[in-house]
């Protein structure tokens, strides 16, 4: 008789705990895109199972890491990793965001250091009022383009007496290591101040060192106010080297887009 008294009150406890645990839960349906991760490596991930996953859309692996969807294959999708490729399996879940990759643009990042999805790294904070862009948009077209006719000096006589650059012209510096390439880089920063031009410096695949000392220059000379740094240093992965001359880019556009004009210096694209 003790046993069956015993075994009711246990019952009673048990459901009483259920019912507990399931006040103010609400059902909720949510629909989500789920592929399987086919193999990883070298920073690539292929995936299967996400057949409306469009170019350049970020998809969210099982360990918190983003990837970028680049090569649509028919069975698989070609993504490169954008962060620790460290505990993505074979097997694991990924999931489509849906979101297109987008970087914050616009004058909020003059005076700052970001990396190529736009994130600060210079320890000031977050971005005051950034302008979400896509990273990567269609061109004008060579007809809606202005020709060149406005000079871009770079405030080394030499250059400017005989090599004629304009606003709107892209122009390559080519030497051996350590001749002053990035020298002529900095210096044309630096002569565009009160030009009203906005400068972007994307260093790629450099010595974060290196680049903290181009950053330091351009503070002390006051160049920051208007200039934003995009660094992928050589310690980052190879996918971030590849984003940021795209980063850079899209920076500058906005300005152009908006009837100002920008410089954007990549260094170095080797």
């Amino acid at each position: 008789m003790s046993d069956t008294a015993q075994l009711t009150i246990d019952t009673a406890d048990i459901a009483a705990a259920i019912r507990q645990n399931l006040e103010g839960f609400t059902p909720a349906l949510e629909q989500s895109t789920v592929g399987r991760v086919l193999e990883v490596g070298d920073g690539i991930a292929r995936v299967s199972g996400l057949p409306d996953a469009a170019v350049n859309e970020m998809l969210r692996f099982a360990n918190g890491a983003v990837g970028l969807a680049l090569n649509l294959d028919e069975t698989s999708i070609g993504a490169v990793v954008l962060g620790d490729v460290e505990g993505i399996e074979e097997g694991q879940p990924v999931q489509a965001t849906g979101d297109i990759l987008s970087i914050p643009v616009g004058d909020g990042l003059l005076g700052r250091v970001v990396n190529p999805l736009g994130e600060p790294v210079d320890g000031k904070g977050p971005l005051s009022n950034p302008i979400p862009r896509r990273m990567e948009i269609q061109a004008p077209g060579i007809t809606g383009r202005k020709p060149v006719h406005e000079p871009m000096q770079t405030g080394i006589k030499s250059i400017d007496s005989l090599i004629p650059i304009g606003r709107g012209q892209r122009e390559l510096i080519i030497g051996d290591r350590k001749t002053g390439k990035t020298t002529i880089a900095l210096d044309t920063i630096l002569n565009q101040r009160g030009l009203d031009v906005n400068c972007i410096y994307v260093a790629i695949g450099q010595k974060a060192s290196t680049v903290a000392q181009a950053v330091a220059t351009l503070d002390d000379l006051g160049a920051m106010d208007y200039t934003v740094v995009v660094v992928a240093p050589a310690s980052d992965p190879a996918p971030y080297k590849y984003l940021a001359p795209y980063a850079g880019c899209a920076m500058g556009q906005h300005w152009m887009e908006n009837g100002e004009h920008a410089l954007v210096i990549y260094d170095d694209l080797s």
